[in-house]
């Protein structure tokens, strides 16, 4: 007994590292890709944003403040729920931590595994999935362990806990996991156990809401695709919740001025890095498994090092690459619409 108790505190106050760049760095980043666009206007779709945002009532700085809260609110979207085996409970996040502001288990969508190649449902690069991880840590097999046979709610009357138990919240395989299920394909069977769950990758999400700011303009929605800049997270590669995530992540937010993380030199060295998308593309999936595959490369040294000058130097690279991609993304966005 002691050994389990010691377990769950463990993972009480370890669960809240699976983020990746904090909400507020995901913001900082489009913020400084829009101001980066306003200094260079003649290498970038400027003039095209500055259009799009009177067509909105707003200022190019309103813009850039709509678009980095959008990128930052898609860590609290409410429309992940995980249900207990036995209990059939339905929850969006770990109950023991109702009252914190922790990590959502939809988090788990924000993955690009390049340690493994393509996953069950066709995808290059498949998302999240214990089951398949090649690195991981104690948070991973704490969450595995706890989570075990817990299954993705699929509504009301379907899979159940035990003697038909069923507080079904959101249906998030015919909802959420249907909106990333892009050009692969999926069965509720695979969804059923946590500990094998493969859950989609992120640049399926970034590619759902790019086609649904395609469909509308609407300014919020494209924001929503800026928080694929998780693919220049390490962590979120290589694929952990664990092994320094959540003190990288808080290094990055505490060091973002003080290194100059965005210093306008590496963010125009950056762009030069990725390979635009062609204007009539509709499908950005391409440029984020660029990002993505800069930080594999690239980013390794911070899941095992705490170093200080480890990270600036892998910070020196991954923040300018982020907003260098979210530059290339809203250039598209401006000539693809």
């Amino acid at each position: 007994m002691k050994k389990i108790l010691t377990s769950a505190i463990i993972l009480l106050t370890s669960i809240n590292q699976a983020h990746a760049f904090s909400q507020e760095t995901h913001k900082r980043i489009v913020i400084d890709a829009v101001s980066y666009m306003e200094q260079n206007p003649q290498s970038t779709q400027y003039a095209a944003l500055s259009q799009y945002a009177l067509q909105n009532k707003m200022s190019v700085s309103q813009l850039a403040e709509l678009l980095g809260q959008a990128a930052y609110d898609v860590d609290d979207f409410e429309d992940t729920f995980l249900c207990g085996a036995i209990t059939g409970s339905c929850v969006q996040a770990p109950l023991w931590g109702a009252a914190e502001s922790i990590v959502k288990y939809t988090s788990y969508w924000h993955f690009q595994n390049h340690t493994q190649g393509a996953d069950q449902h066709g995808n290059d690069f498949g998302g999240y999935n214990y089951d398949k991880l090649t690195v991981w840590g104690t948070i991973d097999s704490l969450a595995a362990a706890w989570l075990k046979g817990d299954y993705l709610d699929d509504g009301k009357g379907r899979e159940t806990g035990w003697f038909n138990a069923d507080s079904s919240k959101y249906n998030s395989y015919d909802i959420t996991e249907a909106h990333y299920r892009i050009d692969s394909q999926s069965n509720y069977s695979m969804y059923n156990d946590f500990e094998k769950i493969p859950f989609q990758p992120i640049d399926n999400l970034g590619q759902y809401w790019f086609q649904s700011y395609l469909d509308s303009g609407n300014p919020q929605v494209l924001g929503f695709v800026f928080h694929t800049t998780d693919l220049l997270q390490p962590h979120h590669t290589w694929t952990t919740s664990d092994l320094n995530h959540s003190s990288w992540e808080g290094w990055i937010k505490d060091y973002y001025d003080q290194e100059q993380l965005n210093d306008p030199s590496l963010i125009r060295q950056a762009i030069n890095t990725f390979s635009p998308l062609d204007k009539a593309s509709t499908d950005v999936r391409p440029l984020l498994t660029q990002g993505g595959s800069f930080s594999y490369a690239q980013g390794g040294i911070v899941l095992n090092s705490e170093d200080h000058y480890d990270r600036v130097d892998t910070a020196k690279q991954v923040i300018p690459h982020a907003i260098a991609m979210v530059v290339h993304l809203l250039n598209h966005a401006m000539v693809a619409r």
